[in-house]
């Protein structure tokens, strides 16, 4: 369980986030959790900085869906990072283990087959309150993790491909 209020972050400042193009793709299977994951995420991008217009918003079904939708934003190469939105909510029947697990792995597959950071915003708690707390409840928000993850992911993109393979790691 999550000991730290998901929403306290300290803020990026980070260098021309104006330009940054970011797609959100979410999921409306537990839209009282998704959309409050969604609203964080926007709310935390325009505040460090990126213009609304260059924020593209997509629903999908469920979960499941996500990884297909995400993997498309990746492969039209128009967003510097994607967030993928879900939540998924243990049930009686192993359904939850499968969409769980399967959905981890598209949005794995994304980091690895294309050159888009895709960020994993999915849910997988065992009991609704378990997602309410983390979607805006007593730990938080997670979208505003998704957020900053997003930000801080398309700066070692940018900082990367500027130094050329050396960022500095250990200095």
């Amino acid at each position: 369980m999550a000991t730290v209020n998901l929403s306290d972050y300290k803020p990026l400042h980070i260098s021309n986030a104006e330009d940054f193009s970011i797609g959100i793709v979410f999921s409306e299977w537990n839209d009282f959790v998704t959309y409050n994951l969604r609203d964080a995420a926007l709310e935390i991008l325009e505040k460090e900085g990126v213009k609304k217009e260059n924020i593209k918003l997509y629903s999908v079904p469920g979960a499941f869906e996500l990884n297909y939708a995400s993997m498309q934003l990746c492969k039209e190469r128009k967003f510097d990072a994607v967030i993928s939105i879900g939540c998924v909510i243990r049930g009686e029947t192993p359904h939850f283990d499968f969409v769980c697990s399967a959905v981890a792995q598209g949005i794995k597959d994304c980091n690895i087959l294309t050159d888009t950071p895709t960020i994993f915003c999915v849910l997988t708690d065992d009991t609704k309150e378990q997602s309410i707390a983390r979607s805006g409840g007593d730990l938080g928000n997670k979208g505003v993790e998704a957020a900053v993850t997003a930000l801080r992911m398309i700066d070692f993109k940018k900082n990367l491909s500027e130094k050329k393979g050396d960022i500095g790691f250990g200095k």
